[in-house]
């Protein structure tokens, strides 16, 4: 028995001395404390509130709630995915020097499901991928279906405000205001899709002398609709498409996929159909849903990145700030011939 004791004591010792060590359980944000604001998930970002905090368009009685995270498990400071978003954010991540920096700028939009937001793998994990082309990467953490919100409502609306407010700071980010976009993920691409149709009514609907960025176009220079959930074309079909319509890259897996890529599909043949420049879909033969950027052990699906930036580069996007694309000279002469 007493042999027994110094090995009880040394335990009751160690456990006291983990509680003694063990992070005390954060403070419970209250509305005294104001809206939540995220702390860069990566070096160097910069987070901005899309909206003023007394916007219309809030949910004032929950925009100091803390976001919750979960991150990754080879590393407990990457973070992995995040949900309980009411003060919806952008966190930029600007072009370095080197390359030069083409002032173009992608906003990204992750997907979830509307469930959660993949921000590490659909977000900060294309960062470096856009640094090499000297594009500058915008991860958007939009409000969710599961916190109470409608994404094509209050989800669109964060994807234009966001283009918006990216735009409204284009001379002090050193970015071509002619050269900002969105890409969307999954549940993403419910959000992009619908930036490319219907930024006239959006632009509309907030002009209110009040709005500080009212004068500011909600019109991507370009949309990425990455294995994407249903867009607008899924439940009307008729839906117009805007003479100034940008270009479209659509990426998908096909039987392995097969839902979203119906999904795609329904996104680019009414494009196909009335003749929109550039607008370019890619269907692989193999692979599954998700994997953003990852090289999914080699297979042609794995380096779809590559084909967007062939395109983006094909269309002008990667030359030097200030000079006219060659998207944005066809989408005129579109425009033009199309005009009502």
């Amino acid at each position: 028995m007493n042999r027994l004791l110094p090995v009880l004591l040394f335990t009751v010792g160690s456990l006291c001395l983990a509680q003694e060590k063990a992070p005390a359980p954060a403070k419970e944000r209250t509305p005294a404390d104001g809206p939540f604001i995220p702390a860069p998930a990566l070096s160097g970002g910069i987070v901005l509130a899309l909206y003023p905090k007394d916007s219309p368009l809030l949910n004032h009685e929950r925009i100091h709630e803390a976001e919750r995270y979960n991150t990754s498990g080879k590393s407990a400071d990457k973070l992995l995915n995040t949900l309980n978003i009411h003060n919806p954010t952008i966190e930029v991540h600007l072009a370095p020097g080197d390359p030069p920096n083409t002032g173009a700028a992608v906003i990204v939009a992750p997907g979830g499901g509307h469930k959660i937001l993949w921000v590490g793998p659909e977000g900060y994990d294309l960062v470096p991928f856009f640094a090499k082309l000297g594009v500058s990467t915008i991860v958007l953490r939009n409000r969710l279906r599961v916190d109470g919100y409608e994404p094509t409502v209050d989800a669109v609306n964060d994807a234009f405000q966001a283009i918006r407010l990216v735009r409204s700071h284009a001379a002090e980010w050193k970015l071509d205001p002619a050269k900002i976009g969105m890409i969307g993920f999954s549940a993403g691409g419910e959000l992009s899709a619908p930036t490319a149709l219907f930024f006239d009514d959006f632009a509309q609907k907030n002009a209110a002398p009040s709005d500080p960025l009212a004068k500011v176009s909600p019109r991507p220079d370009f949309v990425g609709i990455i294995y994407p959930g249903p867009t607008p074309f899924t439940k009307a079909p008729e839906t117009p498409i805007p003479a100034n319509v940008p270009p479209s890259f659509i990426v998908c897996a096909g039987s392995g996929d097969q839902v979203h890529a119906v999904w795609a599909t329904e996104y680019f043949t009414p494009m196909l159909k009335a003749g929109v420049p550039n607008v370019e879909m890619h269907i692989y033969g193999r692979g599954t849903h998700g994997g953003a950027v990852s090289a999914r052990g080699g297979i042609p699906f794995g380096t779809w990145q590559d084909r967007f930036a062939e395109w983006f580069r094909d269309l002008g996007f990667l030359e030097a700030p200030g000079t006219e694309t060659k998207a944005a000279h066809e989408v005129a002469a579109y425009a033009k011939k199309h005009a009502k």
